[in-house]
């Protein structure tokens, strides 16, 4: 068996070649003693490979079970053998060891194979079609792939200069995601963090971090001196908006479109850009958002209208707030959290801590500055995503 990729770096012309995994891999075991060693117990999953066990996890109790714990040493290859057809691979590219359970595999790459490229192979989209194959069991659910089965597998391989010139490619690639996600976790924490420290703990006043210039407390306001009800009927043709716990007022897919096309909207109520719509039954889980478009919203909804003393942006997020979410679910009113409600007369009579519009726009200001990072982050690691999984397909035989 012979063949070519659809992509190739420019010089290399040759057939790639067949070899049998078994002539790629080296199987190793080398068990541990977890009460006895000092090293860490990590897992293995589809999604991150090779991982630390949280902080949740009992060690001590497995410890005392009666298993085998393998050691992964810095450059050996660990997979899952019960759920290799979905990519249960990692690789150990630190310069500790660490402990795994018994039940996995671990091997290492022989020499002249390039440890990234194959590394690489090992969760790719031809690597998985070949593990499906060759898997053993009577159900599909319970199919293995077991070192000896895998030794077996034929797959096509480049000669070892190409590996090498694919291995850096991925690695670079890996190497951007890992970056990018790493600065859009670490926008998050900022958030997290000012989210607490730029609104006033409860019973204070004033918050711990403020702006320049601003020094006056903040003050007791009723939510309807500042946000009035929206209650503006729909006309026909306007876009379908939703409000989500996780992104706010978002568009409707295509395909809800279509579900509700037929529904008589005339009860649907009217959404302007700058307005903070929400979830009536879901505003105690933070289901709300300051919208970008304008458009209608189901009947279970609220649309809630900023005067000139209120910032969307601001409210929106101070509503996200754990206190705030927490003094939602009191005022809800239902005998269950299935039919808790907080409708605009009960929201509007609760007073909230607030500041001038002047330091609430600065507020909103940085924390959509924050949000703009967030994002600008998170589309640069998708957009790498997409072209790794693009150059996965295209990059292997």
């Amino acid at each position: 068996m012979m063949g070519k990729p659809k992509i190739r770096f420019k010089g290399y012309n040759e057939d790639w070649e067949q070899r049998k995994l078994g002539e790629v891999f080296e199987q190793t075991t080398n068990f541990v003693n977890l009460s006895k060693d000092d090293i860490e117990l990590w897992s293995l999953t589809v999604e991150d490979g090779l991982t630390p066990k949280s902080e949740r996890y009992n060690r001590e109790f497995l410890v005392k079970k009666d298993t085998n714990f393998k050691e992964v040493r810095p450059g050996d290859i660990v997979y899952n053998p019960m759920n290799m057809t979905l990519g249960a691979v990692g690789y150990n590219g630190m310069s500790k060891s660490v402990a795994i359970s018994g039940y996995y595999t671990t091997m290492i790459t022989k020499d002249g194979n390039d440890s990234y490229y194959i590394n690489t192979w090992l969760k790719s989209p031809q690597a998985i079609s070949l593990y499906k194959i060759y898997a053993t069991g009577s159900l599909i659910e319970k199919q293995r792939v077991q070192f000896p089965t895998l030794s077996t597998i034929p797959a096509v391989f480049p000669k070892y200069e190409e590996q090498h010139k694919i291995g850096c490619y991925f690695e670079a690639i890996d190497h951007l995601i890992t970056l990018h996600q790493h600065k859009c976790d670490e926008m998050k924490k900022l958030k997290k963090c000012m989210l607490q420290k730029m609104f006033p703990q409860n019973g204070k006043k004033v918050p711990e971090i403020r702006f320049e210039g601003f020094t006056n407390d903040w003050e007791q306001r009723k939510l309807g001196e500042v946000l009035k009800e929206r209650t503006k009927r729909a006309q026909g043709g306007e876009e379908l908006l939703s409000v989500t716990i996780a992104n706010g007022v978002i568009r409707q897919a295509d395909s809800e479109k279509r579900n509700i096309a037929s529904e008589d909207k005339s009860n649907y109520k009217i959404v302007r850009k700058g307005d903070i719509p929400y979830n009536s039954m879901r505003m105690w889980q933070g289901a709300v958002g300051n919208s970008e478009y304008d458009g209608i919203v189901s009947p279970a909804y609220t649309v809630l209208v900023p005067t000139d003393e209120a910032n969307a942006k601001f409210f929106m997020e101070y509503f996200k707030k754990e206190n705030s979410l927490q003094l939602f679910q009191r005022w809800s009113q239902g005998l269950t959290s299935d039919t808790w409600n907080l409708k605009y007369p009960t929201l509007s009579s609760m007073r909230f801590s607030m500041p001038s519009i002047e330091e609430q726009n600065r507020i909103a200001s940085y924390f959509e500055q924050l949000d703009h990072l967030i994002t600008l982050h998170q589309h640069k690691c998708d957009e790498l995503q997409n072209l790794k999984k693009y150059m996965l397909q295209n990059m292997f035989v």
